[in-house]
């Protein structure tokens, strides 16, 4: 069984910036794709950003503010968040989906950004 283990969230002040973390149970070179999803309250959950071996995606609402990159030799995946605005706040997930077409999901992490 999979598991995707997040970190990071937080409370922070618009403008500011934070981290999230993705470490995978399995080696990060079982999956394919590894991105960030989001959710607001009482919106769907959205696509943040995306990484497939050497390229990466981003949502226009994230664009130019957030990176996703990955540390092969720590097995993990981050979602650098800059310049972060209220309406950034959701809960965000972690995605991997593996070469056997299996979609895995991480628990969940709170982002705030506060006005």
């Amino acid at each position: 069984q999979v598991q995707l283990v997040e970190s990071g969230g937080g409370l922070v002040q618009a403008g500011g910036s934070l981290r999230l973390s993705c470490a995978p149970s399995g080696n990060i070179f079982s999956f394919n794709v590894m991105g960030w999803y989001r959710q607001a309250p009482g919106k769907q959950r959205e696509w943040v950003a995306i990484t497939r071996g050497g390229t990466t995606n981003y949502a226009d609402s994230v664009k130019g503010r957030f990176t996703i990159s990955r540390d092969n030799a720590k097995n993990t995946v981050y979602l650098q968040m800059n310049s972060l605005k209220p309406e950034d706040t959701a809960v965000y997930y972690c995605n991997a989906l593996g070469y056997n077409g299996i979609n895995y999901w991480g628990q969940g992490t709170q982002v705030t950004v506060s006005s």
